[in-house]
């Protein structure tokens, strides 16, 4: 029996699951913040020192970004790349803009970091599934499930703990407890969701 392979994605393809997947993280982490949370990956380090410094989370996300992309450049490609800045720009200038027109008056911590991990999650996983990704960490994860086969939700599930452990010295323990919540979700939607051989190939 012969095995035929998916149809590759077409550009239009790519560009929407692309602007769905940074739009939507920006949501995300819209809802983060504004409960004063914290997150793992690049995302959280640039959430703290946002919140440390004052800094715009947009900038610093943006640029802390910029050294993981010579790894995605060497090792995943060009086109890898490319997309994750696409992605990374759309979240940067989602989180700038956004904040005018959303707020929420009402938000229950557990509520905020299900949603959080559940809207940032399948956020991730469209971006994945176009060969993209939300750059730092996200990268490094994704090269070593291809290279291994190791889970990227795993990868990031690991770095998270780095992070949250730092959070401690900037929120208190019950913030980031919550907070930790809404990594745990978002990292296993990832986890058991994100798969290969179950996408269309890019």
């Amino acid at each position: 029996m012969t095995h035929l392979l998916p149809p590759s994605h077409s550009t239009l393809d790519d560009a929407q699951g692309i602007a769905y997947g940074g739009i939507i993280a920006g949501f995300g982490l819209l809802i983060l913040t504004s409960l004063g949370f914290v997150t793992g990956q690049t995302a959280g380090m640039a959430v703290l020192i946002s919140y440390a410094t004052g800094w715009s989370f947009g900038a610093v996300f943006f640029v802390i970004n910029i050294p993981f992309y010579w790894l995605g450049w060497k090792r995943i490609g060009p086109a890898f790349v490319w997309k994750s800045l696409a992605a990374v720009s759309l979240l940067s200038l989602t989180t700038a803009i956004l904040p005018r027109y959303v707020h929420f008056d009402l938000l229950h911590p557990a509520a905020g970091a299900v949603l959080f991990g559940l809207i940032t999650g399948s956020a991730l996983l469209a971006l994945f599934r176009h060969g993209s990704s939300l750059g730092g960490i996200g990268i490094v994860a994704l090269y070593l499930q291809d290279k291994t086969g190791f889970r990227a939700g795993w990868t990031q599930m690991g770095f998270d703990v780095a992070v949250f452990v730092l959070a401690l010295t900037l929120r208190d323990l019950e913030t980031v407890a919550w907070s930790f919540l809404g990594a745990v979700v978002m990292n296993m939607v990832i986890g058991i969701n994100h798969r290969r051989d179950r996408y269309i190939a890019t």
